[in-house]
């Protein structure tokens, strides 16, 4: 049976986190601050409270998605014979 998110009943869903392509975005997203850091100190530093800010609009947008819809009331499941 699937459930509504579309996962087969009894299977768990992979986290998001320790999946290959985000470990993978985020080893080359290190690689790039590393690189980068030495000339652009200084502009990383003017930018970094605006990102910090940033930061908590975006955990909203991307990190309540599994919330379902609220205030409607959820549908009886159906059972296939």
């Amino acid at each position: 049976m699937v459930n509504h998110d579309g996962q087969v009943a009894g299977q768990s869903k992979k986290s998001f986190w320790i999946s290959a392509p985000f470990l993978i975005a985020l080893a080359i997203g290190g690689i790039a601050l590393i690189a980068l850091w030495p000339k652009h100190q200084g502009h990383i530093a003017i930018v970094l409270p605006y990102l910090i800010l940033l930061a908590c609009p975006l955990m909203h947008l991307f990190h309540h998605h599994g919330h379902g819809k609220h205030g409607e009331p959820r549908a009886p499941e159906k059972r296939s014979p």
